[in-house]
């Protein structure tokens, strides 16, 4: 059951790399590779997750494999690596996290007048803040490194 699952998580990141795909007017000869990278990067992802690797780690991979993938086939489909690397690498943006923050802070402020329960939501804040923080981190690392050390000219050398 645990594998159907992943199977269907993947799936769905697949289809949302290829919402955002089409949102940003790729090219139709790019679309079912981009599918194929949403696909394997929510598989990596959510597989890493079950193995009780953490979320911070677990993209980071995910977005490492997408972007070192993504060289190369630019190069082999003629298509600015960016096509490739973006869409996959979107739905891993932590919006529950966010949104997570975003719902302590105001229940902090606004809401809250027990001290006990402030300093709960201040642990939420803090713990969901940094998680998201060091996610969004992972995504920029994760999509640059690999652009940065795999040049135009390393990638063409990986025809030959």
């Amino acid at each position: 059951m645990m594998y159907v699952h992943l199977i269907e998580v993947a799936i769905w990141s697949g289809i949302a790399a290829l919402g955002f795909g089409i949102l940003f007017n790729i090219p139709k000869s790019t679309i079912v590779t981009v599918f194929v990278l949403g696909f394997l990067a929510g598989l990596i992802k959510f597989s890493l997750i079950k193995l009780e690797v953490h979320i911070v780690l677990a993209t980071l991979i995910a977005v490492l494999f997408v972007a070192v993938v993504s060289m190369p086939t630019a190069h082999k489909i003629h298509h600015p690596p960016v096509v490739f690397c973006i869409p996959p690498v979107i739905p891993m943006i932590p919006g529950y996290f966010a949104y997570e923050t975003v719902l302590s802070v105001m229940n902090f402020i606004f809401i809250e007048k027990d001290p006990a329960k402030k300093l709960l939501l201040i642990d939420s804040i803090f713990s969901n803040g940094f998680t998201m923080f060091f996610i969004l981190i992972s995504i920029a690392i994760g999509i640059s490194l690999p652009m940065l050390v795999l040049r135009k000219s390393t990638v063409k050398k990986l025809d030959n």
